[in-house]
């Protein structure tokens, strides 16, 4: 079952009755004889990330505490609205232990293994985009062949860094139609704020599925960063940010006028649907047909092929196709 994001972006007062997370609003100073409604409600097991965007929002521990039981991804946001911190089940398997030693005396060569995969994947991903847009800003493009050729060329550990190579390449590329020049800056100009968002979301997708089959975000395949508590969710969504790409690349196109440095509530609302999007996956290692499924399930697709790989019951990660 799809797992739901909820938004928040004013002020409110969460808390949880009956398995359910309750939701009431403030009212205005001198409103105290209106008639309240009755709160809104939420079932707890089908909520999978909860973004928290107004300083002025309470929590109670009690709802927290439900909300990692069911393993819901809960995010902050800082004085710009964009993604901070994240909150994560630290128990999201029965098999945890067993599957974090597998995790943590993984070789050399099977993360090798699992990175050549993971880069090769990604890069088809962004032929299949760039292509797509490039076909004068419509979905019917072929896949670009160059993006194609490097994607085929990807070594164990990718050790002729074909990433970054592929990388220069497609961004250069995937907006031009529509904002000559673009350069992707974390730091940069709109739609890099768009882009940030759909990623911190992405990540929060993955680091949940990855807590719920078993395996330490912290420890990655690829990424090293001592400052990084997400290193191996880092690793995960490289084959997924085209799809969050696809999402910007829409709005930017329907967008008339210069783009907004603060995220409009009808821009986030578009971002925040990515986990719910179609994508396109394997039914399973062996398998040559793809079946679609909402993105955050087949985010758990590919985890719990990761979890398989490091316990030596399976050679290959699921990753998503972009058509």
């Amino acid at each position: 079952m799809i797992k739901r994001t909820l938004y928040f972006g004013n002020p409110a007062y969460l808390h949880t009755a009956n398995e359910q997370l309750v939701v009431e609003f403030p009212y205005p100073a001198g409103t105290e004889d209106v008639v309240k409604p009755r709160p809104h409600t939420a079932p707890i097991e089908d909520i999978g990330v909860l973004l928290l965007d107004h300083p002025q929002i309470t929590i109670s521990q009690a709802l927290l505490t439900k909300l990692l039981a069911n393993n819901t991804a809960v995010i902050t946001c800082d004085s710009t609205h964009h993604p901070t911190g994240m909150l994560l089940n630290l128990d999201g398997h029965t098999l945890q232990s067993r599957i974090f030693a597998a995790q943590t005396d993984a070789s050399e060569p099977l993360k090798k293994q699992l990175w050549q995969q993971t880069i090769a994947a990604k890069i088809h991903n962004q032929a299949a985009l760039l292509g797509a847009v490039s076909a004068e800003g419509s979905l019917w493009g072929e896949p670009d062949k160059l993006l194609l050729n490097m994607a085929r060329d990807v070594k164990s550990g990718d050790s002729g860094n074909v990433e970054a190579q592929a990388a220069s390449y497609y961004w250069k590329r995937l907006l031009v139609r529509w904002q000559p020049g673009f350069s992707r800056d974390r730091y940069g100009m709109p739609p890099n704020n768009m882009l940030n968002y759909g990623y911190a979301l992405l990540r929060a997708v993955v680091a949940r599925c990855l807590t719920g089959s078993g395996l330490l975000p912290t420890l990655g395949i690829h990424h090293r960063n001592q400052y990084n508590a997400y290193c191996l969710a880092d690793d995960i969504m490289e084959p997924y940010r085209p799809f969050a790409d696809k999402v910007i690349c829409d709005i930017v196109a329907a967008h008339d006028g210069p783009l907004p440095v603060t995220l409009t509530k009808e821009i986030k609302a578009q971002i925040l649907a990515i986990p719910a999007m179609d994508v396109r996956i394997a039914r399973s290692p062996a398998a040559k047909d793809t079946e679609r499924s909402p993105l955050m399930v087949a985010v758990e697709k590919t985890t719990a092929s990761l979890a398989k790989c490091y316990e030596g019951s399976g050679r290959k990660l699921l990753y998503p196709v972009m058509e």
